[in-house]
């Protein structure tokens, strides 16, 4: 099988059998999505939506976030991985976007690269879930998954692979397909034990073609 013809599969089956696919994380403006994405990283989606609530209570501008403190912000995200990092990142955040974006989230890669606590894939996030612009995430899943199915080819980081996706994925559906690949990654190609048995792409996927008995 070409790899041409792996995505060709691929993203036909998942057009026609996932034609919704969007964030699981909960928010209610750009500002709080960019919480929240920052929040994720190393966490679970479940763990964020469970905290943010009050969070967003407490901070629904980046001004009044930008006049608190870290360990304030610690107190509310302390159940997650590496608070005390994220509580910084997120008051560096805050002062960034009230002091160089008029207290707005920024809607390019340059920018949003610029803020404490966003590297590329948050960046990509942002610029794919709040602005709906062609951008290709690489999380752990996306990492794992795409090489796993076969979309790469021993991709070593995730840069190269967002690469590799970008290539080769429309630009109209890239930003839908990062949500493809991690619901997918999440619920049944998982790390440990990927449930082939229940997979709608194992027909286009080189882990199962060089696995099945």
């Amino acid at each position: 099988m070409t790899k041409k013809e792996r995505y060709s599969g691929v993203i036909s089956w998942f057009e026609e059998n996932m034609q919704i696919a969007e964030t699981e994380l909960h928010y209610d403006n750009f500002f709080h999505l960019l919480i929240a994405v920052i929040l994720s990283a190393q966490c679970t989606d479940k763990r964020v939506n469970m905290i943010t609530p009050p969070l967003f209570e407490a901070y629904p501008t980046p001004e009044v976030m930008a006049n608190s403190s870290v360990e304030v912000i610690y107190e509310y995200i302390k159940s997650i991985s590496y608070p005390n990092n994220k509580a910084k990142n997120l008051l560096g955040m805050a002062k960034k976007l009230v002091a160089d974006f008029d207290g707005k989230v920024p809607d390019t890669l340059e920018d949003l690269e610029s803020i404490p606590g966003v590297g590329r894939k948050t960046a990509n996030v942002m610029l794919a879930v709040a602005f709906d612009k062609p951008a290709m995430p690489v999380d752990t899943h996306v990492f794992r998954l795409a090489n796993r199915i076969g979309l790469t080819t021993n991709s070593k980081t995730p840069k190269e692979t967002e690469r590799e996706l970008v290539k080769n994925i429309p630009r109209n559906l890239l930003s839908k397909a990062h949500h493809w690949l991690i619901l997918h990654g999440r619920y049944v190609c998982m790390a440990r034990k990927p449930k082939c048995e229940e997979c709608g792409i194992k027909k286009w996927c080189k882990y199962f073609e060089n696995n099945r008995l």
